[in-house]
Formats: C-alpha cells, sequence, structure tokens
C-alpha cells in the first residue's frame, strides 16, 4: 500500500497541534443545539439497528467517541495521527483507540453498525473522496448508518499557515458543495436520508452539513461500494480549515 503524500502533511500536522487542539476545539456537550440533536439522532439509529459498533474515523482527542459511548453505543475511535491516540487513550482509557487510516482499517468487511466521520474528510483531495466512500460501504453492515459532517463551499482549496496554538501546518482543506458531496456518496452505494445546512453565525465562520446516511439492505451489484488505498483518516471536532 502506497501512502498519499498528502496523508503525511496530515499526520505531523495534527502531532503538532495536538494538545492545543485538545484545549480549543469544544466538548461535544457545548456544540450547538442542532448539532448536538444530529448527534444524538445517529446514536439512536445505530443503537436501534443492533448491527455492530461504531468507527470513529478521526477521532482526533477522542471527545466525540466518548461522547457516543455516554449516549449507549459502543464506539472506538481512529486517527491517523498517532500524538492524537495517545492524547485520547489518557483521557478515555475505558474505550478503544488507534492509530490508523480510513481506507487502512483493521476490520473485516460489513462489521460495522455505524461510522462517524466529524469533520474527518476535508483534508482528503476530491479525487479520493470516491476511495474513502467506497471504504465505509465495505466496513457498513446492509442497514448500517454513517454520520459525515463537515465545512461546504464551492470548490474552495485552502491552505492555513497555521493551526491550533499558533503552529505551522502543512495539510490542505478542501470544502466541496453539499449536492456534490451527496453525489459521491450516492455512488458508492450509500443514500442519504436527510441533510442539515447550518449557514454561517453565531460563532460559525463557514457553512456546516451533516449528512445522515444508509448502507441499503441490499444493493444492486452495479452500485456495489468499492475499496481501495490513500485516504486518511483525520482528527474529529471542528478545525480550523
Amino acid at each position: 500500500m502506497t501512502e498519499p503524500s498528502y496523508l503525511a502533511a496530515v499526520r505531523e500536522s495534527y502531532d503538532t497541534v495536538a494538545v492545543d487542539y485538545v484545549a480549543h476545539v469544544k466538548n461535544p456537550d457545548e456544540l450547538d443545539p442542532l448539532s448536538r440533536a444530529m448527534l444524538g439522532a445517529f446514536a439512536e439509529l445505530v443503537r436501534g439497528s443492533g448491527r455492530g459498533p461504531v468507527a470513529d474515523l478521526g477521532c482526533g482527542p477522542g471527545k466525540v467517541t466518548a461522547y457516543l459511548a455516554g449516549l449507549g453505543v459502543s464506539a472506538f475511535g481512529v486517527d491517523v495521527s498517532p500524538k492524537m491516540i495517545e492524547l485520547a487513550r489518557e483521557a478515555y482509557p475505558e474505550l478503544q483507540f488507534m492509530v490508523g487510516s480510513m481506507t487502512g482499517l483493521d476490520i473485516g468487511t460489513e462489521a460495522l453498525g455505524g461510522i462517524l466521520a466529524y469533520y474527518s474528510t476535508h483534508h482528503t483531495p476530491p479525487e479520493l473522496l470516491p476511495v474513502v466512500f467506497g471504504e465505509f460501504h465495505r466496513a457498513l453492515a446492509p442497514g448500517g448508518h454513517l454520520m459525515l459532517v463537515g465545512y461546504v463551499g464551492n470548490g474552495e482549496r485552502l491552505r492555513p499557515a497555521q493551526g491550533h496554538g499558533g503552529h505551522a501546518v502543512s495539510y490542505e482543506s478542501h470544502l466541496l458543495p453539499a449536492d456534490r458531496i451527496t453525489e459521491l456518496l450516492g455512488q458508492a452505494g450509500l443514500v442519504v436520508v436527510a441533510r442539515l445546512v447550518q449557514e454561517p453565525g453565531e460563532g460559525m465562520k463557514r457553512t456546516i452539513a451533516s449528512f445522515m446516511v444508509r448502507k441499503p439492505e441490499s444493493v444492486p451489484p452495479s452500485q456495489g461500494g468499492g475499496t481501495g488505498t490513500g485516504a486518511s483518516a483525520s482528527p474529529g471536532g471542528p478545525p480550523s480549515p
């Protein structure tokens, strides 16, 4: 498996900002009511399905993973940043966290009842999103649920010079239109059942979209999700893109 060049930049950047990131990113119970409601709805859906655990891909310091666990969900976290995983394990020793990328998980096909991608796909170049979403499809059990949350835009490619705490970072962020993300999920054989778009304001600098997604119970062969390599799990929680 050949690692794409952008993944090293994401790993190094989040290792560098990890401690300041934990200090500045809100706990989930401090989020706005709509964001908390979407997380609560996702937890209810995966609890009701009984199809397996939830992988929090791009879990960062584990705050959202622990929040899901507090809502009665069997959840574990995966992140590309070893430093983030170290901090998550220290903060939540009762939960499982591992270093890995979105296409490098040691998880069997159809093994997950849910996937949470919480502000964790925006560093992935758009041309690799089909790989990521195809792997989501592969890992989810039929009837499983995906919640994807992130900033959206009109194709902006952002290159911030600094991350949390003023540290230099080298990652990029890609802000796609919500309709394009919906289209790509559909091409991977996943169905968007609900979508919430929150406009800038009240402390939010950019437009945020939350997607509630489901893998159908049965999928026509022509729509089966693919697998591949080259997508990262980047730290979860609203970052500065």
